[in-house]
């Protein structure tokens, strides 16, 4: 089934899919990830156009390197995954310009990176793989990424940080302050911001009624 999503490229990803996981036990960034973020990304490219080949690629293997949201080491993680995904599409096959776009795709979609995109499909990419950050997906992701970090939902002393710092490292829901609520303002595609902005609000409305019940 996963690999007929990647359609018409399912060869393309039966060659890559096998190199994704890395060992990871992450279920944040999991096959399901990588079928959400293409979903956005060939959402997206109906209305702004890029190679949908090299965006296959290049989303199959965005994550390819794991490396925890804790560790010193998470900025260097879209590029040791560009450097994975380099050679693995030159093994297949690909011609170097080919493969410099989807590496250059891959180093520029992560938030810890702050690589600017240089390319339409690195601006889709990016865009698609923020908005599985944001909406009802987001949400999920940010608790299942607090609890595997060992944080606690909330401070239940200040949960709002109205007489503190934001904490995301112990208090999950501070992260929607701290990251989620700002990644709106840099998509880069008309179609990218448009989804964005509806995620943003169903975000929102999620926090606002958690603090309702807390």
């Amino acid at each position: 089934m996963s690999i007929a999503a990647f359609a018409p490229f399912e060869a393309l990803a039966e060659q890559l899919l096998p190199h994704v996981t890395d060992g990871s036990t992450d279920g944040s960034h999991d096959l399901s990830h990588l079928l959400r973020v293409w979903k956005n990304a060939r959402a997206i490219q109906s209305e702004e156009g890029g190679d949908m080949e090299i965006l296959a690629a290049a989303t199959i293997l965005h994550d390819c390197v794991a490396v925890e949201k804790n560790s010193p080491h998470r900025a260097q993680a879209s590029q040791l995954a560009a450097a994975k995904a380099s050679k693995l599409l030159a093994d297949t096959g690909w011609q170097l310009p080919r493969i410099a776009a989807a590496a250059h795709a891959i180093e520029a979609h992560s938030f810890s990176a702050n690589i600017t995109p240089r390319t339409l499909e690195a601006k889709i990419l990016q865009d698609a793989d923020r908005l599985d950050a944001i909406g009802m997906v987001g949400a999920a992701r940010c608790f299942y990424i607090a609890g595997r970090m060992g944080s606690g939902l909330y401070d239940p002393v200040d949960p709002t940080a109205i007489d503190r710092e934001l904490d995301d490292k112990n208090f999950a829901i501070d992260h929607f302050e701290v990251k989620l609520f700002k990644l709106t303002a840099g998509f880069n595609t008309g179609k990218g911001a448009q989804i964005a902005q509806a995620r943003q609000e169903r975000l929102r409305r999620f926090l606002d009624e958690f603090l309702d019940e807390i």
